[in-house]
């Protein structure tokens, strides 16, 4: 049985998205703040994450954030916002979707089944492919331990950072992430640079490694957002 965390300080809707969850097959665990969402999530084991952003504690970007920084599991925003700011916010911090209320609680069990079927789908298709010292997804190999990347069978030859930025994002696939973030994760927080490195980076390994960079297959811009590794 699946197990679905909701985190919503509103008790009349948590309780009627449990009731339509627990018709359709799933489990559910209910917390009405961004705290007891993250205790629950680092004590217990959930396939998906329906999560409020207007939340009395920690707003739910915030919650999103620190899940994001250590699991891929699914997440389902929902908030009376419907401004497109909130949708841009929400999806380039790493949700996987976003759902404006008041919302029908059929199309919530659609949404969240079709999310739980397209992760499993992902861990099947990328769970082997991950582990040991190759990644291979299509035409595009990386060998971890070597450092070495192939395309279609020939070799091309990234500079340190450009490796580093690329494994970076073959290892979270679909995911968002903005300039910033890929920034202080790949040169730190003491680099003698800024952002903008980024974007040249991207830039110099579409050229290496995409057909037509202009055009790119693998690593994707998400305006107003970042860039993810697209699968």
């Amino acid at each position: 049985m699946k197990r679905i965390l909701i985190v919503e300080d509103d008790q009349s809707i948590a309780n009627l998205q449990r009731d339509y969850l627990e018709l359709s097959g799933y489990s559910v665990k209910m917390v009405n703040n961004g705290t007891d969402g993250l205790t629950a999530l680092k004590e217990e084991a959930f396939e998906l994450v329906i999560l409020d952003i207007m939340l009395p504690d920690i707003d739910g970007f915030e919650v999103l954030k620190t899940i994001r920084e250590h699991d891929d599991i699914p997440v389902l925003l929902v908030s009376a916002r419907a401004e497109e700011i909130y949708k841009v916010n929400g999806l380039g911090l790493g949700a996987d979707d976003y759902i404006t209320k008041p919302f029908s609680s059929g199309e919530l069990v659609a949404r969240v089944s079709a999310h739980l079927k397209k992760f499993e789908r992902m861990k099947e298709r990328f769970g082997k492919g991950m582990e040991g010292s190759s990644i291979q997804i299509r035409g595009l190999e990386l060998q971890k331990d070597a450092r070495r990347v192939f395309v279609n069978g020939n070799e091309v030859v990234l500079a340190q950072k450009e490796f580093d930025l690329l494994l970076f994002l073959v290892q979270y696939p679909n995911r968002v992430f903005g300039k910033e973030e890929l920034f202080e994760r790949i040169w730190g927080m003491d680099a003698m640079s800024d952002a903008s490195t980024v974007t040249v980076h991207i830039a110099r390994i579409r050229e290496k490694i995409e057909e037509t960079p202009s055009k790119p297959q693998y690593i994707g811009t998400v305006w107003g957002s970042g860039y993810r590794f697209m699968v």
